[in-house]
């Protein structure tokens, strides 16, 4: 399709999540490609305006860049279809299950495919004398995840009974469950999937004690390494799990699969993400570029993934 041919297209940033800095970041680049390209594009603030300005303003399609908790786990999804709108991404069902990191692992459990061990502690029914026991199962060193939350929010990695307590109580104020989760003492890597495609894998090394918020976005340490130093048959691996994993949860469209390398060189699966960062520190870019695909054809290419559900 010509750039004419989308009509005109709602760019959806911001929103109420915890992650409405990173949204507003990500949705304005996308917003800057889709002009340059020749797109009739507008910027959307669902926290500031009521849907229904969609349909006043005549919108063709909407380009969803919402990340977090409202914007990535169905409910937009959700509205838009009852709106009649296309839509970029994943659909209602598939947005709901990644965003949900306890569910998305069950379903990879139950498909056999590889994911760290784990523990879920639920906020009405926690005990801190619970700790010891879980950490002694999940091998004494412990990710702490909201089941629900992105870009790291709330996690922490803890290798102490008493700093596990307290980072679940932390995660509660998040999420009213959380994800307990063996460590993996590896390489992380993540793989990025555009309309089937799947792009080469980035992995990323951090000083900090895990790539937490801080190291994705605001730190100058973080190093990406693109290519990844995988070996063809690694690299193959990698991107045949990769999908596996995104069609398991019905992901579609376009979105990024994350992963541990443990140092034995097996693959472990983290989560999948369905409206991945696209602000210049974003992996997504990286890997669109090692493709061949600067960020105006990784924006259009996103934009190409607008149906009507």
């Amino acid at each position: 399709m010509t750039p004419e041919q989308y009509g005109k297209v709602a760019v959806m940033l911001g929103g109420d999540s915890a992650e409405r800095a990173v949204s507003l970041k990500s949705g304005q680049a996308v917003l800057e490609a889709l002009q340059q390209a020749g797109v009739d594009a507008f910027a959307f603030d669902p926290s500031e305006q009521p849907l229904l300005e969609l349909t006043e303003a005549a919108t063709d399609r909407v380009l969803i860049m919402l990340h977090g908790r409202g914007g990535e786990d169905g409910v937009m999804q959700g509205a838009l279809e009852q709106m009649g709108l296309p839509y970029t991404g994943s659909g209602v069902l598939g947005s709901a299950l990644a965003m949900d990191k306890v569910r998305t692992k069950q379903i990879w459990q139950a498909l056999d495919l590889p994911t760290p061990a784990h523990k879920v502690v639920h906020k009405s029914r926690f005990e801190r004398a619970q700790c010891a026991d879980i950490m002694r199962t999940l091998g004494g060193v412990v990710m702490v995840k909201p089941a629900r939350e992105g870009s790291s929010l709330g996690m922490a990695k803890v290798t102490e009974t008493q700093e596990l307590a307290d980072a679940i109580e932390q995660a509660f104020t998040l999420d009213e469950r959380v994800l307990l989760e063996q460590f993996i003492q590896g390489r992380e890597f993540t793989v990025a999937l555009l309309s089937g495609q799947v792009l080469p894998s980035v992995s990323m090394t951090t000083p900090r004690v895990f790539y937490d918020y801080q190291a994705k976005y605001e730190v100058g340490s973080t190093e990406y390494f693109c290519p990844s130093g995988l070996s063809e048959p690694q690299e193959q691996a990698l991107a045949n799990l990769a999908r596996q994993a995104f069609e398991a949860v019905d992901a579609s469209g376009w979105g990024r699969v994350d992963f541990m390398q443990d140092e034995q060189g097996h693959f472990y699966l983290l989560e999948v993400n369905t409206v991945p960062g696209m602000t210049a520190k974003s992996l997504v870019p990286m890997a669109a570029k090692q493709a061949g695909l600067n960020f105006e054809q990784l924006v259009m290419g996103i934009l190409a993934t607008a149906t009507r559900r």
